[in-house]
């Protein structure tokens, strides 16, 4: 599965937000309150979230790096039958 790295920096970006809105949240509410707690949760999902989208964008710019080490290996190993 493939994105768009526009869209996922997109995603990121809103992540970040949500994550920022839920710390503002919980450090309003009392220590122990449901809100609190909720709030807590969230901030953790929202790390979770980070995390494998962090790891995907690796895994594709690794991908990526391979593709292409890759292709000048196959063109550095090509010669033509008469050469030899």
């Amino acid at each position: 599965m493939e994105f768009e790295v526009s869209f996922l920096n997109e995603f990121v970006d809103m992540i970040l937000e949500l994550s920022a809105e839920a710390h503002v949240r919980r450090r309003l509410a009392d220590r122990g309150s449901r809100e609190f707690h909720n709030s807590t949760g969230a901030i953790a999902a929202y790390g979770t979230i980070l995390a494998v989208l962090t790891t995907l964008q690796r895994a594709r710019e690794f991908s990526q790096k391979a593709d292409e080490q890759h292709s000048q290996d196959c063109a550095q190993q090509v010669v033509p039958y008469w050469v030899s």
